[in-house]
């Protein structure tokens, strides 16, 4: 599929729905850490909403592509389904354990600037423009003005270069994905988020295994908050994702990115009474500044009708 990307106002509600739901993760997450292994959470939660989805698939009577893939499209999905969430979930797993919460999040944050040269050169309607580039430029600094110095500071663990690297690997992991997952032929929108989940699952179940060893068995509550992220921010989040790529193109689901941290600042004050740090205003002016920059045009065809 390598039409022009089709941004519409659905495509924009989306996105905004995915930075909320992706924003709130970071808590959620924390709560499940404190009763479930790192890996173990990441294998969960793709395994649960690959069950999931796969239910939600065989009732929708298991389409996939329009007309029989070829090997190298079997291929091609199933290193999508290992770049978007098996190698990257495990990369983020362990790197975070090394480096600071704020790398992390500026980590997360480049998917925008690593899509961007790639889709120019493999992308129809995604070249790169000045306008463009400066615009995602903007909204980075803006992630990086939220974060803060945090962004920079070092941990003293001398596994942190590495870790470091696993960050950034694991958002290349994401935006190649992305391109890759926009190249893919015609497809059905429920079966190719439920392949690429099984396909996560294969390979984070095992992962998980050799590293935790069995799987340990979780308190009631930590389960449900489990179940709630397999549900929520993995499957149902998944699919959006996918319908969002595939029209709408992988330069603009990118746009995520810039609003996750953004989310999490604000949700962690709105719930858990943290305080909102005093850059937040300023960080989100030039947020907006940046992705009115790179999306002026969908902007313009969505508001002139």
């Amino acid at each position: 599929m390598t039409d022009a990307p089709h941004i519409t106002a659905t495509s924009w509600l989306i996105v905004g729905i995915l930075g909320i739901t992706w924003g709130g993760t970071f808590m959620v997450t924390e709560v499940a850490l404190t009763g479930i292994t790192p890996f173990w959470l990441a294998a969960s939660r793709v395994g649960f909403a690959a069950l999931l989805m796969t239910g939600v698939w065989a009732a929708s009577g298991f389409r996939l592509f329009s007309v029989p893939p070829t090997r190298n499209e079997k291929g091609t999905l199933l290193i999508i389904g290992a770049l978007s969430s098996a190698v990257p979930f495990s990369l983020l797993c362990w790197g975070q354990q090394y480096v600071s919460s704020g790398f992390a999040g500026v980590s997360m944050a480049s998917v925008a600037l690593v899509v961007l040269p790639i889709a120019h050169f493999t992308i129809p309607g995604e070249r790169m423009t000045l306008r463009k580039s400066v615009g995602f430029a903007t909204g980075f600094v803006g992630v990086v003005v939220l974060i803060g110095g945090q962004a920079f500071e070092t941990t003293g663990s001398t596994l942190e270069l590495p870790g470091r690297l696993a960050c950034i690997t694991a958002a290349s992991c994401y935006a190649i994905g992305s391109i890759l997952l926009r190249r893919l032929p015609a497809a059905n929108p429920i079966g190719l988020s439920t392949v690429l989940l099984l396909t996560g699952a294969a390979l984070t179940i095992p992962v998980a295994w050799l590293i935790e060893g069995p799987p340990p068995l979780p308190a009631p509550e930590i389960l449900a908050v489990m179940v709630f992220l397999g549900l929520v921010p993995t499957a149902a989040a998944n699919f959006l994702r996918v319908l969002v790529v595939r029209s709408a193109g992988p330069v603009f689901m990118s746009l995520v990115n810039y609003q996750v941290p953004v989310w999490s600042v604000v949700l962690g004050a709105l719930i858990l009474a943290e305080p909102l740090p005093r850059s937040l205003i300023v960080a989100m002016i030039l947020i907006l500044l940046g992705v009115g920059m790179t999306q002026y045009d969908a902007l313009r065809r969505i508001f002139s009708r």
